[in-house]
Protein backbone atom coordinates (compact mmCIF):
# COMPACT_ATOMS: atom_id res chain seq x y z
CA UNK A 1 0.00 0.00 0.00
CA UNK A 2 1.36 3.21 -1.11
CA UNK A 3 2.20 6.29 1.23
CA UNK A 4 -0.83 8.66 -0.68
CA UNK A 5 -3.47 5.18 0.12
CA UNK A 6 -1.99 5.11 4.12
CA UNK A 7 -2.70 9.04 4.01
CA UNK A 8 -5.85 9.19 2.56
CA UNK A 9 -7.46 6.34 4.72
CA UNK A 10 -5.75 7.89 7.86
CA UNK A 11 -8.02 11.08 7.06
CA UNK A 12 -10.99 9.14 6.27
CA UNK A 13 -10.65 7.15 9.64
CA UNK A 14 -9.48 10.90 11.76
CA UNK A 15 -12.93 12.82 10.07
CA UNK A 16 -11.87 13.87 7.20
CA UNK A 17 -14.98 16.05 7.08
CA UNK A 18 -14.00 17.78 10.07
CA UNK A 19 -10.47 18.28 8.70
CA UNK A 20 -11.21 19.88 5.37
CA UNK A 21 -13.91 22.05 6.95
CA UNK A 22 -11.63 23.83 8.69
CA UNK A 23 -8.74 23.72 6.03
CA UNK A 24 -11.64 24.70 3.25
CA UNK A 25 -12.87 28.01 5.76
CA UNK A 26 -9.24 29.09 7.45
CA UNK A 27 -7.40 32.15 5.37
CA UNK A 28 -3.90 31.55 5.03
CA UNK A 29 -4.11 27.95 4.61
CA UNK A 30 -1.55 26.48 2.07
CA UNK A 31 -1.88 25.50 -1.51
CA UNK A 32 -0.10 21.97 -0.50
CA UNK A 33 -2.69 21.58 2.28
CA UNK A 34 -5.47 22.62 -0.01
CA UNK A 35 -4.12 20.49 -3.19
CA UNK A 36 -4.22 17.33 -0.41
CA UNK A 37 -7.46 17.87 0.20
CA UNK A 38 -8.43 17.77 -3.61
CA UNK A 39 -6.59 14.79 -3.73
CA UNK A 40 -8.60 12.69 -0.84
CA UNK A 41 -11.55 13.14 -2.18
CA UNK A 42 -12.96 9.76 -3.53
CA UNK A 43 -13.95 10.39 -6.46
CA UNK A 44 -13.54 13.35 -9.47
CA UNK A 45 -17.60 13.27 -9.15
CA UNK A 46 -19.60 16.09 -6.80
CA UNK A 47 -22.80 14.82 -8.56
CA UNK A 48 -23.21 11.55 -10.32
CA UNK A 49 -26.52 11.20 -12.16
CA UNK A 50 -28.76 8.18 -13.01
CA UNK A 51 -31.71 7.21 -15.14
CA UNK A 52 -33.97 10.15 -13.64
CA UNK A 53 -31.35 12.72 -13.17
CA UNK A 54 -28.59 14.63 -15.24
CA UNK A 55 -26.67 17.19 -13.49
CA UNK A 56 -25.20 19.32 -16.57
CA UNK A 57 -23.41 22.91 -17.02
CA UNK A 58 -21.75 23.87 -13.16
CA UNK A 59 -20.48 27.31 -12.97
CA UNK A 60 -19.07 27.70 -9.37
CA UNK A 61 -18.17 31.11 -7.40
CA UNK A 62 -15.92 31.35 -4.17
CA UNK A 63 -17.65 33.30 -0.74
CA UNK A 64 -17.25 33.16 2.86
CA UNK A 65 -15.29 30.03 2.98
CA UNK A 66 -18.44 28.20 0.94
CA UNK A 67 -18.11 26.82 -2.39
CA UNK A 68 -21.37 27.39 -4.91
CA UNK A 69 -22.21 25.44 -7.22
CA UNK A 70 -24.86 26.25 -9.95
CA UNK A 71 -25.40 23.74 -12.60
CA UNK A 72 -28.76 22.01 -15.20
CA UNK A 73 -30.52 19.58 -13.30
CA UNK A 74 -32.38 17.25 -15.50
CA UNK A 75 -35.38 15.59 -13.83
CA UNK A 76 -37.18 12.82 -15.51
CA UNK A 77 -41.19 12.25 -13.86
CA UNK A 78 -42.37 8.96 -14.19
CA UNK A 79 -44.13 9.27 -17.33
CA UNK A 80 -41.03 10.41 -18.82
CA UNK A 81 -40.94 13.83 -19.45
CA UNK A 82 -37.86 15.23 -18.54
CA UNK A 83 -37.89 18.72 -17.44
CA UNK A 84 -34.55 21.05 -16.82
CA UNK A 85 -33.94 23.44 -13.99
CA UNK A 86 -30.92 25.53 -12.69
CA UNK A 87 -30.18 24.81 -8.95
CA UNK A 88 -27.19 25.27 -6.44
CA UNK A 89 -25.65 24.01 -3.79
CA UNK A 90 -22.54 24.68 -1.49
CA UNK A 91 -19.96 23.14 0.42
CA UNK A 92 -16.96 23.53 2.30
CA UNK A 93 -15.21 20.98 1.86
CA UNK A 94 -16.21 19.57 -1.50
CA UNK A 95 -17.32 16.52 -0.15
CA UNK A 96 -20.34 17.00 1.86
CA UNK A 97 -23.19 18.95 -0.61
CA UNK A 98 -26.20 20.76 0.85
CA UNK A 99 -29.27 19.32 -0.85
CA UNK A 100 -30.14 21.04 -4.18
CA UNK A 101 -31.88 24.25 -4.56
CA UNK A 102 -34.41 24.61 -7.72
CA UNK A 103 -34.47 28.57 -8.59
CA UNK A 104 -36.33 28.02 -11.70
CA UNK A 105 -39.66 27.11 -12.93
CA UNK A 106 -41.03 24.20 -14.21
CA UNK A 107 -42.17 24.77 -17.65
CA UNK A 108 -41.11 22.89 -20.88
CA UNK A 109 -41.74 26.29 -22.59
CA UNK A 110 -38.58 27.84 -20.77
CA UNK A 111 -37.11 24.80 -19.56
CA UNK A 112 -33.78 26.64 -17.55
CA UNK A 113 -30.65 25.36 -17.73
CA UNK A 114 -26.86 26.21 -18.26
CA UNK A 115 -25.73 29.04 -15.52
CA UNK A 116 -22.87 30.39 -17.17
CA UNK A 117 -21.22 32.48 -14.34
CA UNK A 118 -22.44 34.46 -11.19
CA UNK A 119 -20.53 37.82 -10.46
CA UNK A 120 -20.56 40.21 -7.88
CA UNK A 121 -22.53 43.95 -8.72
CA UNK A 122 -23.28 46.78 -6.13
CA UNK A 123 -26.69 44.86 -4.86
CA UNK A 124 -25.12 41.36 -4.41
CA UNK A 125 -24.62 39.01 -7.42
CA UNK A 126 -26.05 38.41 -10.84
CA UNK A 127 -26.12 34.95 -12.44
CA UNK A 128 -26.56 34.08 -16.32
CA UNK A 129 -28.41 31.36 -17.72
CA UNK A 130 -30.26 30.32 -20.54
CA UNK A 131 -34.02 28.89 -21.80
CA UNK A 132 -33.59 25.62 -23.85
CA UNK A 133 -38.07 25.11 -24.92
CA UNK A 134 -38.24 21.34 -25.90
CA UNK A 135 -42.07 21.79 -25.95
CA UNK A 136 -43.27 18.84 -28.24
CA UNK A 137 -40.25 16.36 -26.74
CA UNK A 138 -37.37 17.73 -29.24
CA UNK A 139 -33.93 16.80 -28.41
CA UNK A 140 -32.70 20.50 -28.07
CA UNK A 141 -33.47 23.10 -27.37
CA UNK A 142 -35.75 25.23 -30.08
CA UNK A 143 -35.29 28.30 -32.27
CA UNK A 144 -36.76 30.18 -28.73
CA UNK A 145 -33.60 29.79 -27.11
CA UNK A 146 -32.62 32.59 -25.59
CA UNK A 147 -30.24 34.02 -22.35
CA UNK A 148 -31.10 35.53 -19.36
CA UNK A 149 -29.79 36.74 -15.85
CA UNK A 150 -31.09 36.77 -11.90
CA UNK A 151 -30.07 39.05 -9.28
CA UNK A 152 -29.27 37.88 -5.79
CA UNK A 153 -28.53 39.49 -2.75
CA UNK A 154 -27.21 36.61 -1.14
CA UNK A 155 -26.18 33.61 -3.42
CA UNK A 156 -29.95 32.02 -2.35
CA UNK A 157 -32.75 33.90 -2.95
CA UNK A 158 -33.06 35.02 -6.70
CA UNK A 159 -35.03 37.12 -8.56
CA UNK A 160 -37.52 36.44 -11.72
CA UNK A 161 -35.71 36.07 -14.85
CA UNK A 162 -34.62 38.54 -17.10
CA UNK A 163 -33.78 38.27 -20.82
CA UNK A 164 -30.47 39.62 -21.93
CA UNK A 165 -31.06 41.92 -24.75
CA UNK A 166 -27.49 41.04 -26.51
CA UNK A 167 -28.12 42.42 -29.71
CA UNK A 168 -28.89 45.71 -28.70
CA UNK A 169 -32.50 47.19 -27.22
CA UNK A 170 -33.36 48.34 -31.10
CA UNK A 171 -33.37 44.18 -32.03
CA UNK A 172 -36.43 42.82 -31.10
CA UNK A 173 -36.26 39.68 -28.83
CA UNK A 174 -37.74 37.42 -31.49
CA UNK A 175 -35.25 38.68 -34.17
CA UNK A 176 -32.50 38.04 -31.80
CA UNK A 177 -32.15 34.28 -33.23
CA UNK A 178 -31.35 31.00 -31.12
CA UNK A 179 -28.54 31.64 -28.25
CA UNK A 180 -27.58 29.60 -25.51
CA UNK A 181 -24.49 29.55 -23.13
CA UNK A 182 -23.97 32.80 -21.75
CA UNK A 183 -20.79 33.71 -20.03
CA UNK A 184 -20.04 38.03 -18.35
CA UNK A 185 -16.64 38.85 -17.53
CA UNK A 186 -15.24 42.09 -17.20
CA UNK A 187 -12.78 43.74 -20.13
CA UNK A 188 -9.22 43.09 -18.42
CA UNK A 189 -8.03 46.74 -19.75
CA UNK A 190 -10.76 48.93 -19.44
CA UNK A 191 -12.26 49.49 -16.70
CA UNK A 192 -16.15 49.37 -16.47
CA UNK A 193 -16.76 47.41 -19.48
CA UNK A 194 -18.29 44.12 -19.51
CA UNK A 195 -18.11 41.16 -21.83
CA UNK A 196 -21.03 38.61 -22.86
CA UNK A 197 -20.03 35.91 -24.60
CA UNK A 198 -22.47 33.30 -25.86
CA UNK A 199 -23.34 30.15 -28.21
CA UNK A 200 -24.48 31.80 -31.64
CA UNK A 201 -22.65 31.38 -34.93
CA UNK A 202 -19.43 29.89 -32.82
CA UNK A 203 -19.13 31.82 -30.31
CA UNK A 204 -20.44 35.78 -30.19
CA UNK A 205 -19.51 38.80 -28.55
CA UNK A 206 -21.39 41.63 -26.58
CA UNK A 207 -20.47 44.44 -25.05
CA UNK A 208 -21.86 46.81 -22.43
CA UNK A 209 -21.16 49.35 -19.24
CA UNK A 210 -24.33 48.83 -17.38
CA UNK A 211 -25.25 45.21 -17.50
CA UNK A 212 -28.36 46.05 -19.56
CA UNK A 213 -27.60 48.17 -22.95
CA UNK A 214 -25.91 45.70 -25.03
CA UNK A 215 -23.48 46.36 -28.43
CA UNK A 216 -22.79 43.20 -30.62
CA UNK A 217 -19.37 43.00 -31.15
CA UNK A 218 -18.72 40.02 -33.61
CA UNK A 219 -17.98 36.23 -33.05
CA UNK A 220 -14.90 33.60 -33.22
CA UNK A 221 -15.12 29.88 -34.24
CA UNK A 222 -15.34 27.73 -31.25
CA UNK A 223 -17.92 25.30 -29.30
CA UNK A 224 -20.28 26.32 -26.69
CA UNK A 225 -20.35 26.55 -22.94
CA UNK A 226 -17.92 29.48 -23.01
CA UNK A 227 -15.88 30.33 -19.76
CA UNK A 228 -13.37 33.44 -20.34
CA UNK A 229 -10.58 33.87 -17.64
CA UNK A 230 -7.41 36.67 -17.76
CA UNK A 231 -4.05 34.72 -17.22
CA UNK A 232 -0.11 36.30 -18.09
CA UNK A 233 -2.10 39.23 -19.96
CA UNK A 234 -3.94 37.03 -21.97
CA UNK A 235 -8.11 36.29 -22.20
CA UNK A 236 -7.69 32.62 -21.99
CA UNK A 237 -11.14 30.73 -23.10
CA UNK A 238 -12.33 27.66 -22.34
CA UNK A 239 -15.43 25.68 -24.87
CA UNK A 240 -17.07 22.70 -25.69
CA UNK A 241 -15.89 21.27 -28.88
CA UNK A 242 -18.04 17.98 -29.62
CA UNK A 243 -15.55 16.42 -27.43
CA UNK A 244 -13.46 17.48 -24.46
CA UNK A 245 -12.58 21.16 -23.12
CA UNK A 246 -11.24 23.52 -25.76
CA UNK A 247 -8.61 26.25 -24.82
CA UNK A 248 -8.15 29.31 -26.89
CA UNK A 249 -5.76 32.37 -25.79
CA UNK A 250 -5.99 35.76 -26.96
CA UNK A 251 -5.24 39.92 -26.09
CA UNK A 252 -7.69 41.49 -28.14
CA UNK A 253 -10.55 38.82 -27.63
CA UNK A 254 -10.45 39.25 -31.23
CA UNK A 255 -7.54 37.18 -32.56
CA UNK A 256 -6.84 33.63 -31.24
CA UNK A 257 -4.86 31.07 -31.25
CA UNK A 258 -5.57 27.52 -30.37
CA UNK A 259 -4.08 25.67 -27.64
CA UNK A 260 -5.94 22.00 -27.78
CA UNK A 261 -8.13 19.82 -25.95
CA UNK A 262 -8.52 18.49 -22.64
CA UNK A 263 -10.05 15.08 -22.08
CA UNK A 264 -8.32 14.82 -18.47
CA UNK A 265 -9.14 11.27 -17.07
CA UNK A 266 -11.85 10.45 -19.38
CA UNK A 267 -10.26 7.64 -20.48
CA UNK A 268 -10.74 5.91 -17.07
CA UNK A 269 -13.89 6.91 -16.48
CA UNK A 270 -16.78 4.62 -17.25
CA UNK A 271 -19.21 7.28 -15.85
CA UNK A 272 -17.73 10.15 -18.80
CA UNK A 273 -17.35 7.46 -22.06
CA UNK A 274 -20.15 9.51 -23.55
CA UNK A 275 -18.90 12.57 -23.41
CA UNK A 276 -16.45 15.30 -21.34
CA UNK A 277 -17.62 18.87 -21.91
CA UNK A 278 -18.84 22.48 -20.42
CA UNK A 279 -15.74 23.07 -18.54
CA UNK A 280 -15.94 25.91 -16.10
CA UNK A 281 -13.03 27.17 -14.65
CA UNK A 282 -12.59 29.03 -11.15
CA UNK A 283 -9.47 30.70 -10.63
CA UNK A 284 -9.15 31.00 -6.92
CA UNK A 285 -4.79 30.81 -7.73
CA UNK A 286 -4.37 34.28 -6.23
CA UNK A 287 -6.78 33.16 -2.88
CA UNK A 288 -4.35 32.35 0.17
CA UNK A 289 -7.09 29.65 1.25
CA UNK A 290 -7.09 27.51 -2.18
CA UNK A 291 -4.32 28.24 -4.36
CA UNK A 292 -5.65 26.65 -7.13
CA UNK A 293 -7.48 26.96 -10.54
CA UNK A 294 -11.08 24.84 -10.14
CA UNK A 295 -12.35 23.10 -12.75
CA UNK A 296 -16.07 22.21 -12.88
CA UNK A 297 -17.02 19.94 -15.88
CA UNK A 298 -19.41 17.38 -16.78
CA UNK A 299 -19.27 14.08 -18.16
CA UNK A 300 -22.09 11.81 -19.79
CA UNK A 301 -22.29 8.00 -19.38
CA UNK A 302 -23.39 7.42 -22.42
CA UNK A 303 -23.36 9.35 -26.22
CA UNK A 304 -25.89 11.72 -26.41
CA UNK A 305 -27.85 10.09 -29.01
CA UNK A 306 -27.82 6.80 -27.44
CA UNK A 307 -31.25 5.33 -26.78
CA UNK A 308 -29.75 4.64 -23.10
CA UNK A 309 -29.40 8.21 -22.52
CA UNK A 310 -26.54 10.63 -21.90
CA UNK A 311 -28.51 13.80 -22.37
CA UNK A 312 -31.58 13.71 -19.75
CA UNK A 313 -30.04 11.11 -17.53
CA UNK A 314 -26.26 9.19 -16.84
CA UNK A 315 -24.73 13.01 -16.45
CA UNK A 316 -22.28 13.67 -13.69
CA UNK A 317 -20.52 16.93 -12.24
CA UNK A 318 -16.78 16.32 -11.89
CA UNK A 319 -13.69 18.38 -10.75
CA UNK A 320 -10.13 18.74 -11.30
CA UNK A 321 -7.37 21.74 -10.30
CA UNK A 322 -4.33 23.28 -12.14
CA UNK A 323 -1.50 25.82 -10.80
CA UNK A 324 -0.61 27.05 -14.02
CA UNK A 325 -3.81 26.37 -16.56
CA UNK A 326 -1.66 23.99 -18.32
CA UNK A 327 -1.42 20.88 -16.12
CA UNK A 328 -4.12 19.50 -14.48
CA UNK A 329 -4.86 16.55 -12.11
CA UNK A 330 -8.07 15.26 -10.51
CA UNK A 331 -8.13 12.49 -7.78
CA UNK A 332 -8.09 9.11 -8.51
CA UNK A 333 -10.13 6.21 -6.54
CA UNK A 334 -8.53 4.11 -4.64
CA UNK A 335 -8.54 0.92 -6.52
CA UNK A 336 -9.08 -1.76 -3.47
CA UNK A 337 -11.67 0.51 -2.16
CA UNK A 338 -15.28 -1.10 -2.07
Amino acid sequence: MNRRTILRRALFTLGASTIERSLFARAGVSRGAFSSLLSSLESPVLFAGDSTNAYRDPAAVYHRGWLYLYFTWVKTEQDGTAYSYVAWSRSQDLRHWTEPAIITPRDKRLDFGSPGDVIPTKDGWLLCLQTYPRPHGEKYGNRDSRIWTMSSPDLHRWSKPEILRVKGPEVAVAAMGRMIDPYLFKDKDIPGKWWCFYKQNGISRSWSYDLKRWTYAGRTPAGENPCVIVDGGEYVLFHSPPNGVGIKRSRDLENWRDEGVLTLGQSEWPWAQGRLTAGFVLDLRKDPAIGEALMFFHGSQFPEEDRRGGFDNFASIGIAWSSDLRHWSWTTPLKDSP
